[in-house]
């Protein structure tokens, strides 16, 4: 597939436009970024990680009903997805409290959430992504109610099915976050990655951190523990 002119570049991905309008090549850089880039840095395979490991759940999802972007893997850095509209709200699922929520509300690390909590914050980089109401995000125009609700339900449909995944490997899933957008058509599916990059992973028995929570802490063992996620759902691929 013949790469034409980038029509965007974030922190983590570049988009490409191909020779189909409705087709977007979706390229993983090797940069590590946290704290709204503010610390960054370049780890060698990381993109390719992330390509392989999200390539993997995003075609779980689907197998399972959960539309979504992806479309195949080009190579080990690339991959063919639908172009859709983003809507700009990140949506972050949390089972476990851990992170920006422990200051946010003073509440210590570890609490299980029963249900899970659904948090919607606005996509600005400039303003560091704030927090936003679900009634914000409707009287913005944001997003409408009934998007609201359809993207809540994917987002806890898609929770419970990652657990599903991950539990029987030994992976705890903490919190992540989700990205969706429109189709040409108007259809609402989920877009960007699921990647150590957008999840908090803890392995179960130990409690090792196996994503980027390993590289805003200084850890250490940053790539190796991508590469653990992706053996054991390699692994698990092959059985």
């Amino acid at each position: 597939m013949e790469k034409l002119e980038p029509i965007y570049e974030g922190k983590a991905k570049k988009l490409f436009e191909t020779d189909d309008p409705d087709i977007l090549l979706l390229e993983y850089k090797n940069t590590l970024t946290a704290f709204n880039a503010l610390k960054k840095t370049t780890m060698e395979g990381k993109g390719a990680l992330n390509n392989k490991i999200s390539s993997y759940i995003l075609q779980y999802l689907a197998s399972r009903g959960v539309p979504n972007h992806f479309v195949k893997m080009v190579d080990e850095v690339r991959q063919l997805v639908r172009k859709v509209e983003i809507i700009p709200l990140e949506v972050v699922v949390r089972n476990i409290t851990t992170g920006s929520i422990c200051k946010r509300l003073g509440v210590p690390e570890g609490i299980n959430l029963n249900p899970p909590l659904v948090e919607f914050y606005l996509k600005n980089d400039e303003l560091g992504d704030p927090i936003v109401t679900e009634d914000q995000a409707i009287s913005f125009g944001w997003a409408s109610e009934e998007e609201i609700q359809k993207i809540k339900n994917m987002a806890l449909q898609v929770n419970q099915l990652l657990k599903d995944l991950f539990k029987p490997l030994g992976i705890t899933l903490v919190d992540f976050k989700l990205e969706f957008g429109k189709t040409k058509d108007g259809e609402i599916i989920l877009a960007d990655e699921i990647s150590p990059d957008t999840c908090r992973f803890w392995d179960s028995s130990s409690g090792d951190r196996l994503d980027k929570d390993r590289f805003r802490k200084d850890l250490g063992n940053v790539l190796e523990a991508y590469q653990e996620i992706w053996r054991r759902l390699s692994a698990k691929g092959e059985e």
